[in-house]
């Protein structure tokens, strides 16, 4: 077992905290008589505290980001050896990381041929977005503008993004959004919108539906997660993703897959929407990009839509203007090199689609064990359940209670999440999302710990 080698006093580093930090998605009151968490030391899938509690991380840095595990020393002198030799030149020109890792993404991609720098997954969202407008005023008049989004999706958190966030109550008190943002309805079957056999394309034909509502000729995109993240982990059903295409054809819309969770390795593929056998004209990823080793994003896109930026090279206006500062930083595509390198030669893709059978076949022993369990789905290791108060009704089960199983397991040495703060009344499913070096011990502790918990909350 991995130990922590951080032994000095770390009083000072919480107080400092308490007085000045101000953390992400957390309600500060209490910290007034709490200490605030601080991880100190990561080693593999595991995390030290500041306090010298050691947990197993289950959800990757807990926002599905390190996908290769702590601690990597490959990946520091990666960027180590990056930034002492050129560390940073604005976007407009190249460095030879960033042209490297662009073929060698590619080289997973096929289909796609450019790659855009930035430094978030909001803003890599952003510059798909930007570029739809850009095409609609350039090719279609400035009709083609509006960007459909699903419910339930979440794509960033800047007010462009959260204009095409499907998620209630996160976009809550941050209106007016930017306008053109058009919401189609989520695919989550669990919870039914329509009473038919075939689901995944009655799910896909609402789209078509709210396409023909806003006119077909207004709208210019389609902004979809492969699998929906922090709106409850879904997998969408059995020949939806096939519909959406062709929707997508038949309106001439171009699809947008927002691979910011589910991109390198998450779910088994390079990306997830290779599962599906579709071709989108943006892709945008972050997070696993270099598994938080490194800030990076990028958006990927075709050559048909890189051609169309550079027509007329005697129009100042025709070329997409639009910078991304940190963009032009050395570290991140030399991070994402070494991090798909780990991913290639530990056959890290292989053991996501080994250790998806142990933790789906546990979660399942679970479902039988705990009725509060109403839902198990996911693929690769980015996996939920939800939880209801009444399996028969699917009454969702009360948040305190699934934050109180989170906590216990947090108690046990285990962090686990939960969709936070996204859709009033439906917090209610665990999530899970473990590095992708997990091993079937690894697995079985989370599982392990969730059963006790469950067991103590719901009892």
């Amino acid at each position: 077992m991995e130990t922590m080698t951080h032994s000095n006093d770390m009083s000072g580093v919480i107080e400092a905290d308490r007085a000045h930090m101000w953390h992400h998605l957390v309600q500060h009151k209490g910290f007034e008589v709490n200490d605030p968490r601080i991880i100190v030391e990561g080693k593999g899938m595991r995390v030290w505290d500041a306090k010298g509690k050691e947990h197993l991380d289950a959800v990757a840095g807990g926002v599905w980001t390190v996908n290769v595990g702590y601690g990597r020393e490959s990946m520091a002198r990666a960027v180590y050896d990056a930034i002492l030799k050129m560390n940073f030149y604005g976007g407009s020109t190249g460095t030879v990381p960033s042209a490297i890792f662009a073929e060698r993404l590619i080289e997973k991609m096929p289909g796609m041929s450019r790659v855009y720098y930035a430094n978030s997954g909001s803003e890599a969202n952003e510059k798909a977005f930007k570029m739809v407008r850009q095409l609609s005023a350039r090719h279609h008049g400035g009709r083609k503008y509006k960007i459909l989004y699903r419910n339930r999706d979440y794509h960033g958190g800047t007010i462009a993004t959260m204009s095409a966030g499907g998620q209630f109550e996160r976009n809550a008190q941050y209106g007016p959004f930017t306008p053109g943002f058009v919401e189609v309805p989520h695919c989550l079957e669990y919870r039914k919108q329509w009473d038919v056999e075939d689901y995944g394309r009655r799910a896909a034909d609402a789209i078509e539906e709210v396409i023909l509502r806003e006119g077909p000729d207004t709208v210019g995109a389609l902004c979809l997660e492969p699998i929906t993240a922090g709106g409850g982990v879904i997998v969408p059903p059995a020949g939806y993703w096939e519909r959406v295409q062709e929707i997508c054809t038949k309106y001439n819309i171009l699809l947008h897959i927002d691979e910011v969770v589910c991109g390198m390795g998450r779910t088994g593929t390079w990306f997830g929407y290779q599962h599906y056998g579709i071709k989108p004209d943006f892709v945008t990823m972050a997070k696993g990009l270099a598994s938080g080793y490194a800030a990076i994003s990028c958006m990927v896109t075709t050559e048909a839509v890189f051609e169309q930026f550079k027509d007329d090279a005697n129009d100042p206006l025709s070329y997409f203007r639009d910078i991304s500062t940190f963009g032009g930083c050395t570290a991140g595509p030399a991070a994402a090199l070494e991090n798909m390198r780990i991913l290639e030669d530990e056959d890290l893709l292989g053991n996501t689609v080994r250790m998806e059978q142990r933790l789906m076949g546990n979660l399942y022993n679970l479902m039988d064990k705990h009725r509060v369990i109403g839902d198990v789905r996911g693929k690769g290791l980015f996996c939920g359940a939800e939880l209801v108060a009444d399996r028969d009704t699917k009454e969702p089960a009360d948040e305190k209670k699934v934050a109180a199983v989170v906590a216990d397991c947090a108690a046990q040495g285990v962090l686990i999440g939960m969709t936070n703060r996204s859709l009033t009344g439906l917090n209610n499913t665990l999530c899970l999302s473990p590095a992708l070096i997990a091993t079937a011990d690894d697995i079985d502790q989370i599982t392990h710990a969730i059963d006790k918990a469950l067991t103590k909350v719901f009892s």
